[in-house]
């Protein structure tokens, strides 16, 4: 009997990988596998490779993740080629995902993908995708393979009776190991650890990513062609995230999505220009002006202007973060409020979304969002599909652009918003359309605009450096080109028998040198510290005005119609209430729950600020000390803020948007 069992033990364990062959086998199939999850990806291989040359080390950062997959899924399968075999066609087939989600939304695959499976179904479907047959096939062949080396070649497991009678110089032959489950799960337990310990660390600093050499480090599925995808999709789990509010429910928020009828609005036509840059910063009394040099003539006209509404937005950012300001104006959520850390509310949108497109659409509007800039800027392309724009149109998209040095010119765009009113009223349709601008875009340098072009002066009674005057300069010739943009559109609009409004403002402040050296230099409280600016929202203010023309006015019976917004008496919102105030301005209160439920907050805090509150009667309330606060305005007021936090997270996360 005993030479029986000694022949069936030979005959189980006569190809067994011992330890080290097993080592050795996973960092070859690691670096294998690494090799054709990169080679699944759409850019040639030799491109890659040759740029890991450059940056070695980018081959140990794509690698390693593989590597410990691997290296857990051997201990649990006690193969190392069945774990080879899952870790291949697993990250081989994300890789095939990555390079086909490129290919037909120009978007790489991200972790958060996962939650949306479903809604990966049911787009597919609405594609014409072209399948990389001859990868797929090279993946399942090589899975096949490692499956059948797993069956000839299981590995020697580990066991710690073994090791400690090896430790004691005991007799290891009469130790059988058995399953070693303990040790598999140990082993698989730390490998998964490590992993995620450098996902949290390693994977996820943002220093030692934009540290690595790309060609346009804007331009995400770029990045992650020329990184290697294993890397960037693991650097991808701690970006953009959205944080879940405390006291979150499902159930309770989706109750709130109740109600709303179409159809109740007046049929005018809606015009928002966000023009890039743009501020009234040439209005503060450091800057010498007469009428004849006025940069902002237009824009200073229409503030007297009857059918007119204007103040300032409150934006997300300083000086940058357009697209956030576009998300929060169209979405009536708020960027600052999605995250405790800094993120991009652009990349954070990844399924539809209840938008001004979607109101207005669904009451019959031609929509449309312009932009003379790159679709995959900002991943827009994909991000206004969401909203529900009808139209997107881009520079791509655009016939016969016009530049003032390298950037299409405001009077450009105002044209083509112009060809757009035309089509949307030969279509019998009222126009809804988001454009938004980019000529006053930084850099404000003295070749901004071409070599030897001549800008006209600034004078200021603040004593400034050359380099700040030249910015000054630089800056304020794109504002007389903005306003005069404005100028063109009212002056058109003005002409026509088709009732239209007009909202014309910035998405944030000038960029004017590090360390707001030239707000520094104007003395202008932008400059210092919010703790000790007398006005402390300055630095996030941009000017908006609201125009109606005559038949808009008519059609809105414009005196009630303002009246009944309740708006501040200066005018001050945050961008995210600007929707629900054009909504109700034009009929539209009782057509969206979530932007009705705006509306009531706009009226008891007109500005919600990362943690300041400005009240309908103008007074500033700090976080710290509304958080003390138990009398009934304060609670309501913190109710109302902990639903829109909760109902925005809910509509990112879970709402089901036609």
């Amino acid at each position: 009997m005993k030479g029986l069992y000694v022949l069936k033990e030979k005959r189980i364990y006569k190809r067994e990988l011992p330890l080290w062959g097993s080592l050795l086998a996973a960092v070859l199939l690691a670096g294998c596998i690494t090799l054709l999850a990169l080679w699944c990806q759409p850019n040639a291989l030799r491109t890659v490779l040759a740029g890991f040359k450059a940056q070695p080390l980018l081959i140990v950062l794509n690698a390693l993740p593989i590597g410990l997959l691997l290296l857990a899924f051997a201990f649990l399968f006690r193969n190392v080629f069945y774990s080879g075999a899952l870790v291949n066609f697993f990250v081989c087939a994300l890789s095939l995902a990555n390079r086909v989600k490129i290919e037909v939304r120009d978007e790489p695959v991200f972790p958060r993908d996962f939650s949306l499976l479903r809604e990966v179904g049911s787009a597919i479907q609405s594609y014409d995708i072209r399948y990389p047959v001859k990868a797929i096939a090279v993946v399942v062949l090589t899975t096949a393979l490692l499956i059948g080396l797993g069956v000839l070649f299981p590995s020697r497991p580990v066991s710690f009776a073994a090791l400690k009678a090896k430790l004691t110089k005991r007799d290891t032959v009469a130790v059988f190991p058995g399953r070693c489950w303990p040790e598999r799960i140990v082993g698989a337990v730390l490998s998964f650890g490590v992993l995620t310990a450098l996902i949290f660390t390693v994977y996820a600093s943002n220093t030692l990513y934009n540290s690595f050499r790309v060609s346009n480090a804007y331009y995400v599925p770029s990045v992650f062609n020329e990184l290697g995808f294993p890397y960037c999709f693991c650097h991808q789990f701690t970006t953009y995230p959205v944080d879940r509010p405390e006291g979150f429910s499902k159930s309770e928020a989706a109750g709130w999505e109740t109600g709303g009828q179409t159809g109740l609005g007046k049929d005018v036509s809606v015009i928002l220009v966000m023009n890039e840059a743009f501020s009234d910063l040439t209005d503060q009394p450091m800057f010498n002006w007469t009428e004849e040099t006025d940069p902002l003539p237009h824009l200073h006209a229409l503030q007297k202007d009857p059918h007119a509404l204007s103040g300032h937005i409150v934006v997300p950012g300083f000086a940058g973060g357009t697209a956030n300001t576009e998300f929060d104006v169209l979405t009536g959520m708020q960027t600052n409020a999605l995250s405790v850390t800094a993120t991009s509310a652009m990349r954070v949108v990844n399924r539809n979304l209840d938008s001004l497109f979607r109101v207005f659409g669904a009451d019959g509007y031609r929509t449309s969002f312009y932009h003379p800039g790159d679709a995959w800027f900002y991943n827009r392309e994909n991000v206004y599909r969401w909203l529900g724009a009808e139209h997107e149109v881009f520079a791509k998209d655009m016939k016969n652009l016009e530049y003032k040095g390298r950037w299409v010119t405001d009077d450009y765009m105002a044209g083509l918003i112009e060809e757009e009113f035309e089509t949307a009223v030969s279509e019998g349709r009222p126009l809804f359309n988001y454009t938004t601008t980019i000529q006053n875009h930084m850099s404000y340098t003295a070749d901004k605009y071409g070599e030897g072009y001549v800008f006209p002066p600034v004078s200021t009674t603040a004593d400034i450096s050359p380099e700040t005057r030249s910015m000054l300069e630089v800056y304020t010739e794109g504002v007389r080109d903005a306003d005069a943009m404005l100028g063109r559109l009212t002056a058109y609009f003005a002409e026509r028998e088709e009732p239209v409004v007009l909202v014309f403002y910035g998405d944030h402040l000038p960029y004017l040198g590090d360390n707001q050296k030239g707000y520094a230099e104007l003395e202008s409280e932008v400059s210092i510290p919010e703790n000790e600016r007398e006005d402390i929202l300055c630095s996030y203010k941009t000017p908006y005005v609201l125009w109606a023309n005559d038949a808009a006015a008519d059609t809105l019976n414009w005196n009630e119609a303002v009246a009944a917004l309740d708006l501040p008496e200066d005018g001050v919102l945050s961008a995210s209430f600007l929707g629900s105030v054009l909504l109700d301005l034009t009929g539209r209160a009782g057509e969206s729950p979530w932007f009705d439920f705006l509306s009531s907050l706009r009226r008891i805090a007109p500005v919600v600020q990362k943690k300041t509150y400005i009240l309908a009667d103008g007074s500033v309330l700090p976080q710290r000390i509304l958080n003390e606060q138990t009398d009934e305005a304060s609670m309501e007021l913190k109710d109302a803020v902990r639903k829109w936090r909760c109902w925005s997270y809910y509509k990112l996360k879970y709402a089901d948007v036609g």
